[in-house]
């Protein structure tokens, strides 16, 4: 394809992944005020558990519609990602080799579920990180949250989770195109369990020690997956290149 041709497919892609959006925005908007009752969850705990005054606050005449419009886009996006994900998917593979194209579809088909899992876990973790970090408030002041701030919290918390899930995917796929060797990756175990201990303490309460386990133990569990597939992959390769110095050599 000229270069013209690749803008034009480009420009194609687009139009169909903000068509898939603005769709999924539309939907989206239907659903925020269900959205907004389930993140308003936590809130009502705060006053139930600590006895306090809790609620959420618009800071402004428009915040209401302006938080309603993110979460509608933001679950638009969510709703619509198998539309745009299939464009962006459809736009690079034709330029990728077979064994490029091998890499991209393990790591894609991968990482989304383990992502989802993540947010999965990330969204159940909500309640305690709200309830922890609102407790060190003094008993008689009320906790009157920015509603925009709350829903961006959450947003970055659920998002981190699910991130942390695919960083063992990220590991697996460095192995693959050379940078990092298996050795390298369980040379620095100790330093992953450290980190996996950390953000899972910061991530749960400190009083709940069974969910900071139950959300370290599938970290661990995936760090040593990526490990033991890139040492099946540096076996295989090293295989591989013994036989092709054999055939060479002969």
């Amino acid at each position: 394809m000229s270069l013209a041709e690749h803008f034009i497919e480009l420009r194609k892609r687009l139009f169909r992944s903000a068509l898939a959006l603005l769709v999924g925005a539309v939907i989206g908007w239907f659903l925020a005020d269900f959205v907004m009752n389930a993140l308003r969850g936590p809130i009502t705990a705060i006053a139930e558990q600590q006895g306090r005054d809790a609620m959420l606050n618009y800071d402004s005449i428009t915040g209401a519609f302006d938080l309603k419009m993110q979460v509608a886009i933001t679950i638009g996006a969510v709703i619509s990602s198998p539309v745009w994900l299939y464009q962006i998917w459809a736009f690079f593979v034709p330029a990728m080799t077979r064994k490029e194209l091998k890499y991209a579809f393990g790591f894609f088909f991968t990482a989304v579920p383990l992502f989802i899992a993540g947010g999965v876990v990330g969204w159940l973790l909500v309640p305690h990180i709200v309830s922890l970090l609102t407790s060190f408030a003094p008993e008689q002041d009320a906790a009157i949250i920015l509603a925009k701030t709350y829903f961006d919290f959450i947003l970055k918390l659920v998002l981190a989770v699910g991130i942390a899930f695919v960083l063992p995917v990220f590991l697996v796929l460095l192995n693959f195109v050379g940078v990092l060797s298996a050795k390298s990756i369980i040379a620095s175990w100790r330093w992953a369990l450290i980190l996996i201990v950390l953000f899972t303490a910061i991530a749960t309460p400190a009083a709940d020690v069974l969910s900071m386990f139950l959300l370290a133990i599938p970290m661990v569990l995936l760090y040593f997956a990526a490990y033991g597939v890139a040492w099946l992959h540096d076996r295989r390769a090293v295989k591989a290149q013994a036989r092709l110095e054999a055939e060479l050599a002969a």
